[in-house]
């Protein structure tokens, strides 16, 4: 039997009750997984300080993909660190409708945004100048921006689907221009893949519109940020997002990837088995299609589609079932199509 090590980095809150459902679908999966976990909680940081992070820089570098959990941010926030650490450059945020979820949005939607994970206006703090006016910067880097088109391509390649490249370049001539000259460069390696340029606040409209036309979507950092939350109250729910960032080697190709579910840490609720963990177990359901185990990757995603359209769900999005029982019908469903049923 196969076996897998990655790593599990734990977090605050509703973190432990998401780790336990992860590990509640092993069973069921045909190969072994073999977890190195690094406790990113307040109190692991508050206890160890730096050296918790040499040891999470350890392990990531021994064992190149990792599942993250939800941290608290009271203080330092362990994201930006990560980032900076492994040089996360690109992230991915697929997003879907799912039956029997509620929601104002009555067209499906199925988009995977994919964004630099640096730069934009988010790496520069600004600064007031007097009273009267404040000025920050906006960053668009060369190679970042490759590496988001080159991922986008290649994902619309795996998927058969098309790429939409999306920013305000018309107005932003200088930073969102260098963006979009990027994604036409890497687009001319890939002539069968349909692409085609949006600006932004059209492609939100777009998007709402006509979803049937979108499915890749490429963009500068703080527009993926916004463009995915809008896409996940379309469906519904924040907790039915998952998100996966990457960093490349100098040939472009991924050499490390982190996994984790969108949404916070929620202690108003830790502990009490109400919480939603179909956010995690997305995310580890694509951690597993990155590794090469496609086919559990897919039964995993459909067994939480399957079980929520069945009205298996817990309370926040209208269901009756607690933490602990929601993973075990989505488990069932998995060994159910994978044949491991035991």
């Amino acid at each position: 039997m196969k076996q897998y090590s990655i790593v599990e980095i734990l977090g605050d809150g509703i973190s432990p009750e998401l780790s336990e459902s992860v590990h509640a679908l092993l069973p069921v999966l045909p190969f072994w997984m073999d977890f190195r976990v690094i406790d990113l909680s307040l109190a692991s940081r508050t206890r160890h300080k730096l050296e918790i992070y040499e040891q999470a820089k350890l392990a990531m570098t021994e064992h190149p993909v990792a599942l993250k959990y939800p941290t608290a941010t009271e203080e330092e926030s362990p994201n930006k660190l990560l980032r900076e650490f492994f040089n996360f450059s690109v992230i991915h945020r697929p997003v879907s409708t799912f039956p029997g979820v509620e929601n104002n949005f009555k067209r499906t939607l199925d988009i995977d945004v994919v964004r630099i994970a640096t730069g934009g206006t988010y790496s520069d703090r600004g600064m007031r100048i007097g009273t009267e006016s404040a000025v920050a910067l906006r960053v668009i880097e060369r190679v970042p921006a490759r590496n988001a088109a080159q991922f986008a391509f290649r994902l619309a390649s795996e998927r058969g689907t098309a790429v939409v490249s999306t920013s305000k370049w018309t107005i932003q001539r200088a930073a969102d221009g260098l963006f979009e000259d990027q994604c036409d460069d890497i687009a001319r390696n890939y002539p069968g893949i349909p692409y085609r340029r949006e600006l932004f606040d059209s492609l939100l409209a777009g998007v709402i519109l006509h979803p049937e036309r979108y499915h890749v979507i490429v963009c500068p950092n703080e527009y993926g940020d916004f463009l995915s939350d809008m896409a996940c109250g379309l469906i519904g729910s924040i907790g039915l997002g998952d998100s996966a960032s990457y960093s490349f080697d100098a040939n472009g190709r991924v050499r490390m990837a982190m996994f984790d579910p969108a949404g916070g840490t929620a202690p108003d609720i830790a502990g009490k088995n109400v919480c939603n963990p179909s956010a995690a177990l997305l995310a580890f359901a694509s951690l597993l299609r990155h590794i090469g185990e496609k086919e559990s990757g897919r039964a995993l995603r459909g067994a939480i589609r399957d079980a929520l359209a069945a009205g298996e769900k817990t309370a926040d999005i209208g269901g009756a079932l607690g933490t602990r029982e929601f993973t075990a019908v989505v488990a069932k469903r998995v060994a159910s199509a994978l044949g491991t049923l035991r």
